[in-house]
């Protein structure tokens, strides 16, 4: 509408920067559909780049990915299974592709109990993203891949997990929400 006004009022040339912000945020919302891989496996919730992949503490794994401006940024649930919590917490925006993010930016956790056992996935604000949506709240039931929520322009998702999974991706790997595996359950038996 601003590009219409700025054409009519001015010249048709004035209204080009209007048109050019409006299509880069018809692309920048976009969200297609994925096809999420069977089985008893963690999918990215995000599209984007692995930036760490580092045990959090003796028993738990986070994978970081971050998403950059021209990444689709609908964030999907990593495993099927109930959401035991929703937890939102205030923070900084630093760069989101930094460490410390994933600690002290502004974030939206989700809880799930799936099959294999607890996944935690975190939606981080970044520098330029100020905004986090989360469509999900405790008790729902979640299938893999299913849209949880965005957050608005660069931003970050970690996800977190213990022994019961073995990670399938490393650092600089770029994956896909919905469908790309980030790591697979593994058998009881080779656990013990």
């Amino acid at each position: 509408m601003a590009g219409l006004v700025a054409a009519y009022l001015l010249n048709n040339w004035a209204g080009i920067p209007f048109y050019v912000l409006a299509l880069f945020c018809l692309y920048f919302f976009r969200d297609p559909e994925r096809v999420t891989p069977p089985g008893d496996l963690i999918v990215s919730p995000a599209d984007g780049k692995v930036v760490a992949v580092v045990p959090v503490s003796e028993t738990e794994t986070r994978i970081s990915i971050f998403l950059n401006v021209f990444n689709v940024h609908v964030n999907r649930t990593p495993v099927p299974g109930r959401i035991a919590e929703v937890a939102y917490q205030k923070g900084k925006f630093l760069v989101a592709s930094h460490e410390a993010a994933s600690s002290e930016n502004e974030q939206n956790t989700l809880t799930v109990d799936g099959p294999s056992g607890r996944v935690v996935c975190k939606q981080i604000a970044g520098l330029i993203a100020r905004r986090i949506v989360c469509y999900k709240k405790a008790g729902d039931s979640v299938a893999a891949g299913e849209r949880i929520g965005y957050i608005k322009f660069g931003s970050r998702m970690d996800v977190i997990f213990g022994p019961e999974y073995k990670v399938t991706v490393k650092v600089g790997d770029k994956v896909a929400a919905g469908s790309s595996v980030l790591a697979q359950a593994v058998s009881r038996g080779a656990r013990a």
